[in-house]
């Protein structure tokens, strides 16, 4: 299916992750699930609105602070973890941000393998894959 000239690969999941990213354990327990589908030979698109839009921004650098309890780790920030899925799994993982969402929350910095879509898209990611769960609530 393609719509303005980009194809939407069909995937066995689609993820549709809304909300604020640091409320709660969600977005924690989304990149865990989407993980393990994608070591089973899952295809998973994941669709970020709202406040989730933030997950991707690249002002979010590499590494987050330095931790206090544990001074010498380092942690990944979202970012560097969604990169680092679609690096390992460039057939597998394709990660959609609500164009909409991202520019009314100034979200201008996506990491760029990030595709920005259109709300008016949305079907077309709806209409390309087996399953669908929402997480969150805008």
């Amino acid at each position: 299916m393609a719509l303005m000239g980009r194809p939407v690969p069909y995937t066995d999941v689609m993820v549709i992750l809304m909300g604020a990213p640091h409320e709660s354990d969600q977005t924690t327990s989304v990149l865990r699930l989407v993980q393990a589908m994608l070591e089973r030979g899952g295809r998973v698109q994941v669709w970020t609105c709202g406040h989730a839009t933030h997950l991707t921004r690249q002002a979010l650098g590499a590494a987050k602070q330095r931790n206090i309890a544990s001074w010498t780790t380092s942690y990944p920030t979202t970012a560097t973890l969604v990169q680092d899925m679609l690096a390992a799994f460039p057939d597998q993982l394709y990660w959609y941000g609500c164009q909409f969402c991202s520019e009314d929350r100034g979200v201008h910095d996506h990491v760029p393998e990030v595709v920005l879509r259109r709300p008016s898209t949305f079907a077309a990611n709806s209409a390309a894959t087996g399953k669908t769960l929402m997480v969150g609530v805008m």
